[in-house]
């Protein structure tokens, strides 16, 4: 293989990465918003916590770490949708903003004043470090096992939403909740098991990359924008369309990286402003009621 190849080939495969790390929490903040209305400010927030939770379970329990901690995170959501989004599902979008704004400054000053700010060192685990050599292509093993791990979670949200009557009375709560609700069922349970699988993923994602991009109260910060971006371009309520824009924005960054390094991390805006012009909406995007 040509070397120039190479290294094309490699910044395309790490583009993809950070797009399925991007991905784990778009589709976290998709699903929220379809069901429930509302734009969840504090996602990254999780993506934090989920990244703080492995580091102090690792030294206690090992690698089952990496399972505990997202479903902790998933538990928390379960708490935080109860206490604090069920109140604002039927109120002004605005109120909403407002309130999971300041719940992530909240989250963000409460891992600074019980960690500190200065970032936490994690190293990636014995048994996953090294490279996976391919012919000329080399590629990290944790990197890698962190894709297969997120195309796993991707494929199983797939199967609940599809394969399930859980997903699909929340497709239909999606699509049209009054006529869910002159059947009978109550949106509010799934609301809560939504929220908790919205934040299980990003604190997967927080899980995962703790490693990678090290362990600080602002991460949660630096990760919500391009998650947001990915949403705008794929689209609000497409699951199909948030999976799309994640690795198109991963390939056109892995990309941009290779043949000019400054814009890198601009070409994620300017795609979707492109979208933006010619499809509102987003690739995917659909018609979206609102619960009531």
């Amino acid at each position: 293989m040509p070397l120039e190849l190479v290294f094309i080939t490699e910044q395309v495969v790490n583009g993809l990465f950070v797009g399925v790390n991007y991905l784990l929490i778009a589709l976290g903040l998709s699903l929220i918003f379809s069901l429930g209305g509302i734009v969840n400010l504090a996602h990254g927030g999780f993506y934090a916590i989920g990244a703080y939770l492995v580091v102090l379970l690792f030294d206690w329990v090992g690698y089952p770490a990496f399972a505990a901690a997202p479903l902790l995170v998933a538990v928390i959501g379960v708490v935080v949708e109860r206490l604090f989004l069920r109140p604002f599902y039927k109120a002004d979008p605005a109120l909403s903003l407002l309130l999971t704004f300041g719940l992530a400054m909240v989250i963000e000053q409460a891992l600074r004043m019980i960690f500190g700010a200065t970032p936490r060192p994690f190293s990636i685990p014995e048994a996953l470090r090294g490279q996976i050599l391919i012919g000329d292509f080399i590629y990290s093993r944790y990197r890698f096992a962190i894709l297969v791990v997120a195309t796993l979670a991707v494929a199983g949200l797939w199967l609940l939403l599809q394969r399930t009557p859980f997903g699909r009375i929340v497709r239909a709560g999606i699509q049209a909740p009054d006529m869910v609700g002159a059947l009978g069922i109550s949106l509010k349970p799934y609301l809560t098991m939504v929220a908790a699988i919205g934040l299980g993923l990003a604190g997967l994602a927080g899980t995962m990359m703790a490693p990678i991009t090290g362990v600080h109260p602002a991460m949660g910060a630096e990760i919500l924008i391009p998650a947001f971006v990915v949403v705008v371009i794929g689209g609000l309520g497409s699951f199909w369309g948030v999976i799309f824009a994640a690795l198109l924005v991963g390939v056109v960054r892995g990309l941009t990286v290779y043949f000019y390094p400054p814009a890198a991390e601009a070409s994620m805006y300017l795609l979707m402003l492109l979208v933006l012009i010619f499809r509102p909406r987003g690739l995917f995007g659909e018609r979206i009621a609102r619960f009531e």
